[in-house]
């Protein structure tokens, strides 16, 4: 069965949909939207409304009890998908939706000193195994983390100083990526899908830079650094050298253009388009979001 029917979300009720990392990029966004759906939401984070720690397990069966959904967003460089996977299905839950990457299945996409690939790939793996109906989630480079995320102190400053080259991304909004996940929790059609998503087109740091300049109405510009040059920023900022070098890595795959490529999720999941970076600019600078 691929819709929780008449004794599930589909069919109107209101029922539990636990949201693991609630107060992150997406899933406040997946937990809001459900709100306005009319679905009971279980928001957890350690600093959320109902408490929960991927390293305290004790806290796992308390968020888990009486949810038929949960939408799970993995705590970096663990592999504790699998045994969450298996509670669940223990507990009763019947779907889920979990937040992967994309890239994860291309070899060489990206250097991995942080040993993130590997619970990556083992949470995927864990919950096609797992007999639920499940969806993954493969987003690229948030829009959002221009607006409050990895760059964001820099636009607000005015200087983007990174190792990017000359290289693209196609960054896809936060709001899109959560409407994915919004869908896949509460209808039809969806489960055994794995959906990469993105923007509508690939998007440089100069352009990027350039759209936020325009919707904010002042200068944001793109400064390029050598790898070198960046970590040694970093390192003057108080970073260990050691965190300022894999800080470094996860700019590569832009540098390299390995994340230029356009993915069809959005649009098979939601039956439209994605937003582009000039909407998201624009709909960030309207609510404040690069407010000095």
């Amino acid at each position: 069965m691929d819709r929780l029917s008449s004794a599930g979300l589909a069919g109107g009720m209101r029922h539990q949909v636990l949201v693991t990392g609630a107060t992150g990029k997406s899933g406040r966004r997946v937990a809001r939207r459900l709100r306005e759906e009319g679905v009971a939401v279980r928001a957890a984070a350690r600093g959320g409304e109902h408490f929960f720690d991927w390293t305290d397990r004790s806290t796992w069966d308390a968020a888990l009890e009486g949810v038929q959904a949960v939408y799970i967003v993995p705590l970096d460089g663990t592999a504790l998908v699998r045994p969450f996977v298996e509670r669940a299905v223990r507990l009763g839950v019947r779907r889920v939706v979990l937040a992967s990457g994309r890239g994860i299945d291309v070899p060489g996409y990206a250097k991995d000193a942080g040993g993130m690939l590997e619970g990556l790939v083992d949470g995927e793996t864990a919950v096609r195994e797992s007999g639920l109906e499940w969806t993954i989630s493969r987003p690229g480079w948030f829009a959002q983390n221009f607006s409050e995320g990895f760059f964001a102190d820099a636009v607000r400053a005015g200087e983007l100083r990174l190792p990017g080259g000359a290289g693209a991304a196609s960054f896809v909004d936060a709001e899109d990526i959560a409407a994915v996940v919004v869908a896949a929790l509460t209808g039809g059609g969806h489960s055994g899908q794995v959906y990469e998503l993105s923007g509508p087109r690939a998007v440089t740091l100069d352009e990027a830079a350039a759209a936020i300049s325009e919707a904010a109405g002042r200068d944001v510009r793109y400064v390029p650094l050598s790898v070198e040059e960046y970590v040694a920023e970093l390192v003057g900022q108080g970073w260990s050298p050691a965190d300022a070098a894999a800080f470094a890595d996860l700019i590569e795959p832009l540098r390299e253009g390995k994340d230029e490529h356009v993915s069809d999720g959005v649009p098979r999941a939601l039956g439209r388009p994605p937003r582009s970076f000039a909407e998201f600019a624009a709909s960030t600078a309207a609510e404040g979001g690069w407010a000095v």
